[in-house]
């Protein structure tokens, strides 16, 4: 088997001069014989000035180069795109699967023996293991890691959870112009992802979970120096797998490791995107993501990590109580601690090595749970036939069993448009609907789904109402809000037949989500939609290629073609 600077031979139709060539013109880098003689460990470099949240990822690419070679291998960095969430346009998800196409042609593409990935801003690393598991080449995740906590008038503040608190405040007049200012900049005081349990650590956690990073890997805080002895005990795993070729993704990536890290998404109360971008990494192996045994999962596991959203604390406080291998101790038989990590070792021994912090009260144990059921909920109905998410541990409880009055939305700009209109006919006990903000639709899913109290009611008052979608949430938001209705209405999803006025009946309990219109009526609606025209700008390039492909949120929005199904699943 080739390896190192042999691997992957550019075709000149002679593999001697293939070979020269490539020696010649990287020794122009000044690289010695001895140094290209060895395994070499491909680093993805994902810093941009337009990503803050990676804004540590120089320091842990030195510190990764320096494990790699202090264990005898050979780094060689190379760049990927870069997603930030509040800078991409029109949302992140939209360039999640491009980012994912990009890492994986320059893994194939490109000599390396083994690759560490490097991401952290909330697609990116699914992105990467996405890219990873189809490539199958020995992987190492390294998460950049959370921001430290912000500080304001004696109250701790974290991104993003606490900028959606305060900007509700400042909506509704609680909150003047010099003091939303002040708040601006003291979010986030440093480096990094979302301090609170958002989409980035909710992946970070999953990915620790899996096995494809090493223990406490998600939780050490970016700018921590912690941080970067981490990344160089990381690149001296990838040097190490980069000798024996191993294991590779496919050798951790088994029923029981995605069963492991759908048990973590429950019991951290993670974010919604969480289940996504699972679904699609796990599609993009031999194994599929049930969403109904997801759903029996979480009425079995319970919350035990008690960070906002759904709980007080941040990332720093479940990082110095004992990060991820202190939760799977305390979740105990509700893990398969048989699961292999990249180490070679198996989950059992994270968990014999978890650190007990004494007091702590970050990571509970489960007889004393802060929500006795699991993060998230998967709900059906005529609203929903394939499914829609509402984040349970984030939601107000008297709002999880509510009837209301459709106030119905047909996009995001129109939300925009009329949310805080004085004469829009809402009350606190109607139920906010957006549509046409799903993958197909907006495009790209967009975090629309947090849709703000109307303003009028904002200042009566109003903290919470139920609200429905087919968009997306941050993971740092708090809400009874249901999303990811699928299909989605740009496809004739039901959502599309909802007319303001309709009574629609949400039931967390049951996992329902209802429309009470007659079926006869929903029919008569059905024949008269007419779909909708594909906007000018999916008429070429990777907007067409998005429309054409783009799967549902209960496939993982990724695209038909590239999930590993053994036949095109098809669209919509």
């Amino acid at each position: 088997m080739t390896s190192g600077l042999r691997k992957g031979l550019t075709s000149y139709g002679d593999a001697g001069f293939s070979l020269f060539l490539r020696k010649a013109f990287i020794k122009a880098m000044g690289y010695s014989d001895d140094a290209l003689e060895r395994p070499i460990v491909g680093i993805t470099n994902t810093y941009s000035d337009y990503n803050p949240c990676h804004g540590n990822v120089p320091q842990i690419i030195e510190a990764a180069k320096r494990g790699v070679m202090l264990s005898g291998a050979m780094p060689f960095v190379f760049p990927t795109i870069s997603i930030a969430e509040s800078f991409a346009h029109p949302t992140s998800m939209y360039l999640r699967n491009l980012m994912a196409m990009d890492t994986e042609e320059m893994i194939r593409a490109q000599p390396m023996d083994a690759v560490i990935v490097i991401g952290g801003c909330d697609k990116t690393l699914p992105a990467q293991v996405m890219a990873a598991i189809s490539a199958d080449l020995p992987t190492v995740v390294i998460p950049v890691g959370p921001m430290v906590v912000g500080h304001h008038k004696g109250e701790v503040l974290g991104a993003c959870t606490d900028c959606r608190r305060l900007w509700a405040k400042y909506r509704a007049g609680d909150i003047d112009d010099a003091e939303i200012e002040a708040v601006n900049g003291r979010l986030a005081p440093s480096v990094g992802t979302c301090m609170v349990m958002g989409t980035a650590s909710t992946m970070a956690c999953m990915i620790e979970a899996l096995g494809l990073s090493l223990p406490m890997s998600a939780t050490i805080p970016a700018p921590h120096a912690e941080r970067f002895r981490l990344a160089e005990a990381s690149g001296k795993i990838a040097a190490e797998m980069a000798k024996t070729k191993g294991p590779k993704p496919s050798e951790l990536l088994t029923p029981a490791s995605f069963k492991n890290a759908q048990v973590v998404l429950q019991a951290i109360g993670g974010s919604t995107n969480g289940l996504i971008h699972l679904t699609a990494m796990a599609h993009r192996s031999p194994h599929r993501l049930d969403l109904d045994a997801f759903d029996k999962l979480g009425r079995e596991v319970p919350v035990l990590v008690d960070l906002k959203p759904s709980g007080e604390h941040y990332m720093e406080h479940f990082h110095h109580a004992g990060g991820v291998p202190k939760l799977l101790a305390q979740l105990g038989d509700l893990i398969d601690l048989d699961a292999k990590t990249i180490t070679g070792r198996t989950l059992r021994d994270v968990v014999a090595n978890a650190e007990e912090v004494p007091g702590q009260d970050a990571i509970r144990p489960r007889d004393n749970p802060i929500k006795p059921e699991g993060g998230l909920a998967v709900l059906h109905g005529n609203l929903a036939p394939r499914g829609a998410v509402i984040k349970q541990s984030a939601a107000s409880p008297k709002l999880l069993q509510h009837t209301g009055r459709a106030v119905v939305f047909e996009s995001v700009e129109d939300m925009t448009l009329r949310v805080d209109d004085p004469d829009l006919d809402v009350n606190a006990d109607d139920v906010l609907v957006l549509r046409n903000a799903g993958p197909k639709g907006a495009p790209g899913m967009p975090e629309a789904g947090y849709l703000p109290i109307p303003k009028k009611l904002a200042r009566g008052g109003t903290k919470d109402m139920v609200r429905i979608s087919d968009a997306r949430m941050s993971g740092t938001a708090f809400g009874t809000i249901v999303l990811h209705i699928t299909p989605e209405s740009a496809v004739g999803g039901p959502l599309a037949l909802v007319k303001n006025g309709d009574m629609i009946r949400l039931d967390v309990a049951k996992r329902s989500i209802e429309l009470l219109v007659d079926a006869t009526e929903l029919e008569r609606r059905r024949a008269a939609l007419k779909a909708p025209a594909a906007p000018d700008e999916a008429r070429r390039g990777y907007a067409w290629l998005f429309n054409e492909t783009i799967l549902q949120a209960d496939e993982g929005c990724d695209f038909d073609f590239m999930q590993r199904t053994g036949q095109v699943t098809g669209k919509g």
